[in-house]
């Protein structure tokens, strides 16, 4: 079997796990693949990619991906709630990065563009890497990868020849002290010659979370919760909170489960079978619970989310030299995503029901042809999803159901999408590479209305047909053996979606989002210009990428008019009238610099940081693009043996002031302190030992000095100072 030697210089301290030569500090992974679609060696990629792998992941012990993905210190993650985690790269979020699993877009026809949960549904134990694409990735992934794109990849069902014997797997518990989480995985490989089986199951049970009690050096205290809300015999009643630290009905339960299949045919064929189901109890919607009301003190008395299940099947089959000499990899898969809101307001006992039902359907066929000293990839990929939007009211006391409006139009929602793709690396020398590729696609949408009674819309359907596509051009220049030039110029696009178009929606109390039929798709155009200095030791290494975007038609959430009023009454209150809209243009800048230092033989020193900023450009004014974070990163230190790794590590966010909120209410002044959300840093200790073969004990500290802070945009604190250990064992 081949190994590829990899420079990776993502900002994670662990870099290094594995045992390394004297004087090097060069990450050998073994094939790790986190697309079909792009050479192993992303040395050759002009674009920044970062990867994130199994044995990372292991180490850090972080409690799900959301998490695993924030505390990398390679992009940003917002949370409304604690079963949540909406990840930004380059000032894009949500709608606007592309998550895909094992290949296949979780992104779906009703992904908001404002804060999502579903990362949280992918088990962060069954994955083999994260590969993360910075930048518009359209031209390999297709719509929405405006900012990025984030490519989990689960572990395989691995043959006979990869493992030592029939029957491989391990086991694996954590407990947290900051939520009191109780987790436990388990995962088991059967293999043959020509036939594989893994199976993975895990439970999660998260508390209530406790914040910091120790104020922030950069700010004052805020987001404690001195009152929550309890039903006692039928009323509703203001409760005292025995310790306003903890963050009163925040805490979830998780499931998760995956089966892989695999089998090799004589004739070289490989049919794989790839089955997720995750689900979760009921997940409190944290910020809405803590809305004030000058009357009852809380606005709220139930906000949650019910169950969030995804369902993914995917039937693959792959053949080396299938086509044309090409290798080959088909997909046909099927998701289904449920999501559901469940809200009342204090006094008000009935119970809103609002439920959403999304059916995915794909298939897609990747094509590789290798030549001497270049590499092509093609292929197709289709896509179709149905939505169907529901809802209705009960009362808690007396069991009386009554209608209610829905999220999204109540009758056939669908979209299609239909790509094609190509792209091309070529090696011109040792020292030059280039890579260009293109993407074009049609996108229908169509929506229909079948009762409009509780809020009359001009009109009772919407039907759109776009053009869609995209490119990429970009060259990599070893200028000597110790510096390496990178540029690219790509282009991105966003069809809007069932959720940009057609649902009414409160995003804040007193601001309302009402459709426009009208919007069009959202382009980017990004320029990349990167380098990498590296000593001819190879213990330094210093990467610099600096990136400028270009947004067009950005879908833009702005003040609009009802009827010719700029303000209604909507679910008993007063609201602003707000619409998406196509607002002209925006530019989005910024750079990523990382730099990986070898102390000495295992002990490595990891800095990055990472700088946006994001203006709407309208009318010759400048005004602050929603979803912009303020700077962040991640430093720390690494001392790695063969059985003992060791990592102390400060994460770090600057200050939002209040001048660069955004006025669109996506960056949700309403849950952040009067003047903005303040700077904070986190210090943080991990350790594992190994103590038997195969048995593996984690332990360590987070937010050591146990700071009370909240990341920006965010409607919860983030956790105090957390102890936990775990143990992990394999066979």
């Amino acid at each position: 079997m081949k190994k590829y030697i990899f420079y990776i210089t993502v900002a994670l301290p662990i870099l290094g796990w594995a045992q390394t030569p004297k004087d090097t500090i060069i990450t050998e992974l073994n094939e790790v693949v986190v697309s079909t679609k792009v050479p192993k060696n992303y040395e050759k990629l002009p674009n920044q990619v970062e990867v994130i792998t199994a044995k990372q992941i292991d180490f850090q012990n972080f409690q799900s991906t959301a998490e695993v993905l924030s505390n990398s210190g390679s992009l940003f993650v917002q949370k409304s709630q604690q079963g949540a985690g909406s990840p930004a790269i380059r000032g894009f979020e949500a709608s606007r990065v592309l998550l895909l699993v094992d290949g296949v877009r979780m992104n779906n026809l009703i992904f908001r563009a404002g804060h999502l949960q579903n990362i949280v549904t992918v088990d962060e134990s069954i994955l083999d890497n994260v590969g993360i694409f910075y930048g518009p990735s359209s031209t390999l992934f297709g719509s929405d990868a405006l900012g990025g794109t984030v490519a989990m990849t689960t572990k395989r069902a691995k043959f006979l020849s990869e493992v030592k014997n029939k029957f491989t797997g391990g086991v694996a518990t954590r407990y947290s002290s900051s939520n009191e989480e109780k987790s436990v995985s388990f995962n088991l490989n059967f293999a043959t010659s020509n036939f594989a089986s893994f199976t993975s199951l895990a439970y999660n049970d998260f508390g209530d979370l406790k914040m910091g009690k120790r104020k922030n050096h950069n700010g004052d205290f805020f987001g404690e919760r001195p009152f929550y809300v309890a039903t006692i015999s039928g009323v509703d009643q203001l409760m005292v909170n025995d310790d306003k630290y903890v963050q009163k009905n925040s805490g979830y339960k998780q499931y998760n489960f995956m089966q892989k299949l695999a089998y090799k045919t004589n004739s070289g064929f490989e049919h794989g079978l790839n089955l997720q189901f995750s689900t979760s109890s009921n997940v409190p919607r944290y910020d809405r619970l803590t809305d004030p009301s000058s009357s009852n003190g809380l606005r709220n008395a139930e906000w949650y989310y019910g169950p969030q299940q995804r369902v993914l099947a995917i039937y693959s089959l792959t053949k080396n030299n299938a086509f044309l000499g090409s290798n080959m990899k088909a997909n046909f898969a099927y998701q289904n995503a449920q999501e559901s809101r469940h809200n009342r307001r204090f006094g008000n006992y009935n119970l809103q029901h609002r439920e959403e039902n999304v059916n995915m359907y794909s298939a897609s066929l990747d094509l590789t042809k290798k030549f001497s000293k270049s590499e092509l990839f093609y292929g197709f990929e289709s896509y179709f999803e149905t939505l169907k939007s529901s809802a209705y009211a009960k009362n808690v006391n007396t069991g009386v159901q009554t209608d209610l409006d829905t999220r999204y139009p109540n009758d056939d929602n669908n979209m299609m999408r239909n790509d094609f793709y190509v792209s091309y690396n070529h090696t011109i020398s040792k020292k030059t590479f280039w890579n260009a590729g293109g993407r074009v696609g049609y996108t229908t949408l169509k929506s229909t209305i079948a009762d409009d009674t509780f809020f009359s819309l001009p009109f009772n359907s919407i039907s759109q047909g776009n053009l869609t596509y995209s490119g990429a051009l970009g060259i990599v220049h070893n200028a000597s053996n110790n510096v390496m030039l990178k540029a690219n110029l790509s282009s991105g696009f966003r069809a809007p979606n069932i959720d940009d178009l057609a649902k009414v929606f409160e995003s804040v109390p007193g601001t309302l989002i009402v459709p426009n039929e009208d919007l069009k798709p959202e382009k980017t155009v990004t320029a990349d210009l990167g380098f990498v200095i590296k000593s001819d030791s190879k213990r330094f290494k210093l990467e610099n990428t600096y990136f400028y975007t270009r947004l067009y038609d950005a879908i833009v959430t702005a003040p609009s008019t009802y009827n010719g009023l700029n303000t209604v009454i909507y679910d008993g209150s007063p609201s602003a009238v707000f619409a998406n809209q196509n607002k002209g243009k925006a530019f989005i800048t910024g750079l990523s610099t990382n730099v990986t230092i070898a102390v000495l033989d295992n002990f490595h020193f990891n800095a990055g940081f990472n700088y946006t900023l994001g203006r709407v450009v309208e009318n010759g004014n400048q005004s602050p693009l929603d979803h912009i974070s303020p700077y962040f990163g991640k430093i720390g230190f690494l001392y790695n043996q063969k059985s003992v790794n060791l990592e102390a590590y400060m994460l770090y966010n600057g200050k939002k002031a209040l001048s660069d909120y955004s006025s669109s209410g996506e960056d949700n002044l309403a849950y952040a302190p009067a003047t903005g959300m303040p700077a904070w840093e986190t210090y943080n200790f991990k350790a594992g030992f190994t103590v038997i073969e195969g048995g593996t004990l984690f332990a360590g500290v987070e937010n050591i000095l146990d700071t009370q802070y909240r990341t920006f945009s965010s409607g919860i604190n983030a956790p105090g100072r957390n102890i936990y250990a775990g143990l992990k064992y394999t066979f």
